[in-house]
């Protein structure tokens, strides 16, 4: 497996070009402000990874020990049955961030993999480092917790739509968490996010499109 750790997995921060951390910034300001000397600080702990259509950025069994920002492209999070079925748990695309927290805060091995569903970067932070910026920059850490908040609600959002909404009304809020996104996931991905078969899907997508 290629883990984390894998040789050759990181790009230096200096191959990074400079409008990929203008993207983060750009990011942060939707929440706080961060001087120049705050987000200097955490750009010096900032690598940068490009991701090949299908390249892992996570594998099953090993240990998630990074914070990823999404700067272009689209992820997907999943696990493999015994049957060797996928099961779609969640999709990041621009400006969100990915990853195991379950691995991350335990330490054990990972249950998920994460891979690119098309061509995308990433900027990665070590938790270690992650956790000095969380105690050097107060407003950092605001931001990041506002993040967890609307994570954990929008987990809650996904269980309520499983157990009391259709799969119509499931795909149109996918086609409204992700604008511009649906059309470049493949169509079985989108099925086995919603919980449903591809025959399924395609009968809820003309419904939905001759309304």
């Amino acid at each position: 497996m290629g883990g984390i750790d894998h040789p050759g997995f990181f790009y230096f921060r200096k191959d990074m070009d400079s409008t990929i951390f203008e993207i983060f910034k750009k990011y942060t300001r939707r929440y706080v402000k961060l001087t120049d000397e705050e987000l200097a600080r955490i750009e010096s702990v900032c690598t940068y990874k490009k991701l090949r259509k299908q390249q892992y950025l996570l594998q099953e069994g090993d240990v998630w020990k990074l914070h990823a920002f999404i700067v272009r492209g689209c992820l997907r999070t999943y696990s493999i049955d015994e049957q060797g079925k996928e099961h779609i748990v969640g999709f990041g695309v621009n400006n969100w961030w990915v990853g195991d927290r379950e691995s991350l805060k335990s330490g054990k091995p990972s249950k998920f993999n994460i891979d690119a569903v098309i061509k995308s970067e990433v900027i990665l932070i070590r938790d270690r480092d992650f956790t000095r910026l969380l105690k050097e920059i107060p407003a950092f850490n605001e931001m990041i917790s506002t993040i967890l908040d609307r994570s954990f609600m929008a987990a809650q959002q996904r269980i309520l739509s499983f157990i009391s909404h259709c799969a119509e009304e499931r795909y149109l809020a996918f086609l409204e968490v992700y604008p511009g996104f649906a059309a470049c996931i493949p169509k079985n991905m989108i099925a086995s996010f919603l919980g449903i078969t591809r025959e399924t899907l395609s009968r809820v997508r003309k419904s939905a499109a001759s309304k």
